[in-house]
């Protein structure tokens, strides 16, 4: 009887063979499936799987990250840039660098972006228990800090013996890749697991080439949704991520023309066409356009595609008409059950695809697209005009997205996040090319962006784009670091700071929903002198972690020093004022929690707005 033949590695060592031998496919090439690693490295995952990370850096490269939070959100940028094809590892010790990276996680699971996390923790033999960094559960030793993955995870595991990543790494890989289930993927190594050798099979190290499944939907789902779409006068179409990952873009675009139906984007889906493409309407929801807007409004059947419908997109579900039907197509089931919808489970370009089969000679009345660009033209008007220049003491927002959008390349990314700035660029950015826009606005996390631009200028090497990250002076000082890591690492992106004093879009709200302004811009805050308060030197603070930055004080300036950053080859700052109180109009509005009853006056009036808004939601139809 012939022997199998064993290859006697430790578990972290047969991790990083395992993971040197996953393959991908992009546009017909062979690619490895993990791009990389983030990692920071102590106790926990130095002695054992750093040393087998280090053996294979010319395969398997390793990038030192400043934050376990931040370098975690440049591997989910990197997925997202990657359209999630491809993937990146974050690595952290036990203890801090674990929670760290929680965050990060939650970002990935909001996004449905994968990641893989792999963090140290706790002896499994409990034998120098307590040791360093460990929380201590009296009722359940079996608890470390890394089960708080299991919240923002798709999949987790902790190893307690070596053979388990046989089956735990390939059920970690299909979960990232899977278009349904996809989200970040958590695994737990404890020191003294990681240490053990043990005889794997030499087959588990086998090459192998991951394909990312395109799951057609039920004949009978979409014959009923076409039967029910034949009957519309109204219809509007939602493209929301999902139709980039799926790379659905164009059909979906063909789609829209040909059925004569107009097209939204979500916040996730913005980007999938160009903003001037003939059946464009703009985002949609709160941060969207009034044409998209008007049409929610007037809209009888809803066809959302890769969309989970989240309250920004809805307007916290009152932006469409109460008796609207929806036709979701998602290849999650739960996205495409939401709201008593009618749903087509599978690929967004696979379900596309046969609706449009099933649908036969029918197309939408005229008279729906003729209105939709009517609508859309006047938008464009709006937008033309809030981005023109006046005689204020500082711009707004919109006059320098305007400046920016007009110098950016059209294979240009536009990278922002949570704060004032996602709604004002998903209003205002225009879209040059397909793919060139990133607003990470499922989890709203403060910190994305300069994170964010690393891992998109990775992702973007040799294709002669630049990220153009927007941060305001909130987020900014959040999470900045990866300025530095990418000046050391040789990854270029363009950095503008626009600073309007604070939390501005907060105060917004605040002031907005009848409060007084407090703790959100750093005049209203408790410091030595409101009336003078001391503003960072963003430009200064940039150039002592190796950047090139300027700071500008007018749009003219702004237009010029983006011209300068587009031939430096490292990093580059700009930083500027701009204005706290002007806000592009539009859109749909907001549900959020209003006191009952207030001693102010102004309070209570905007509690009675809220009455009256939520009367117009769909609750759970």
């Amino acid at each position: 009887m012939a022997t199998k033949k064993l290859s006697r590695l430790t578990m972290a060592q047969a991790l990083v063979r395992y993971l040197c031998n996953q393959f991908t496919e992009i546009d017909g090439e062979r690619v490895p499936l993990f791009a990389g690693v983030f990692g920071i490295f102590g106790h926990g995952n130095v002695t054992c799987f750093a040393e087998a990370l280090e053996r294979v850096q010319d395969q398997l490269p390793t990038w030192r990250g400043q934050n376990e939070q931040s370098m975690a959100l440049a591997a989910i940028a990197y997925g997202k840039a990657k359209k999630r094809r491809q993937i990146m590892i974050a690595t952290s010790s036990v203890g801090p660098g674990a929670t760290n990276m929680v965050t990060a996680a939650g970002v990935a699971h909001a996004n449905r972006l994968p990641v893989l996390l792999i963090s140290g923790d706790t002896y499994v033999n409990r034998l120098p228990d307590p040791v360093l960094q460990q929380v201590e559960h009296f009722g359940d030793p079996s608890i470390s800090v890394n089960d708080s993955f299991k919240v923002v995870s798709r999949y987790w595991d902790r190893i307690v013996h070596p053979a388990q990543i046989i089956q735990s790494l390939p059920q970690a890989i299909a979960t990232m890749l899977d278009p349904a289930d996809c989200g970040p993927a958590f695994i737990g190594i404890p020191q003294d697991t990681q240490e053990l050798a043990y005889n794997y099979p030499i087959e588990f190290f086998e090459e192998k080439t991951w394909t990312i499944s395109r799951p057609r939907p039920s004949v009978d789902q979409v014959v009923g949704a076409a039967e029910v779409l034949k009957t519309a006068k109204n219809p509007l179409i939602i493209s929301g991520g999902g139709v980039r990952y799926s790379g659905a873009e164009d059909a979906v675009m063909a789609f829209a023309k040909k059925r004569g139906i107009p097209m939204a984007e979500t916040i996730a889906g913005k980007g999938a066409v160009c903003h001037d493409n003939e059946v464009y309407v703009g985002p949609m929801g709160i941060e969207g356009t009034e044409a998209a807007r008007q049409l929610s409004e007037t809209a009888d059947v809803v066809l959302a595609i890769g969309t989970r419908l989240q309250d920004f997109t809805t307007g916290s579900w009152t932006t469409f008409p109460k008796d609207a039907t929806f036709i979701n197509i998602n290849a999650a089931r739960f996205d495409a059950r939401k709201h008593r919808a009618l749903a087509i489970v599978g690929d967004a370009l696979e379900c596309v695809q046969d609706l449009d089969k099933a649908l036969g000679d029918w197309v939408a009345p005229t008279a729906r697209m003729d209105q939709a660009q009517t609508w859309y033209k006047e938008w464009n008007e709006l937008l033309d005009a809030g981005q023109a220049p006046t005689n204020q003491e500082v711009p707004s927002y919109a006059q320098v997205i305007g400046v920016i959008n007009k110098m950016a390349k059209p294979e240009d990314v536009m990278v922002t996040a949570a704060g004032g700035l996602p709604g004002e660029t998903i209003k205002n950015w225009r879209c040059k090319s397909p793919h060139t826009f990133d607003c990470e606005f499922g989890y709203s996390c403060m910190g994305y962006e300069i994170a964010g631009g690393w891992g998109h200028a990775m992702a973007l090497e040799g294709t002669g784009g630049t990220p153009i990250v927007l941060v305001g002076d909130g987020s900014y000082m959040m999470m900045n670091s990866d300025i530095y890591s990418s000046v050391i690492a040789g990854h270029k992106m363009i950095v503008i700071v626009c600073d309007n004093g604070g939390f501005g879009i907060i105060n917004r709200l605040q002031t907005g929903m009848g409060g007084a302004g407090f703790n959100n811009l750093l005049k209203d805050s408790r410091v030595v002198d409101p009336a003078n308060v001391r503003h960072v030197d963003f430009g200064k603070h940039a150039e002592a972690m190796g950047a090139k930055a300027r700071h500008v004080e007018s749009l003219a300036d702004l237009e010029v020093a983006m011209e300068w950053a587009q031939t430096t080859e490292v990093t580059t700052v700009i930083s500027i004022a701009t204005d706290a109180y002007t806000w592009t109009p539009g859109g749909a509005d907001w549900y959020v929690g209003v006191p009952e009853i207030s001693p102010r006056e102004s309070v209570n009036e905007a509690r009675k707005g809220q009455e009256e808004f939520r009367k117009k939601q769909r609750r759970g139809i």
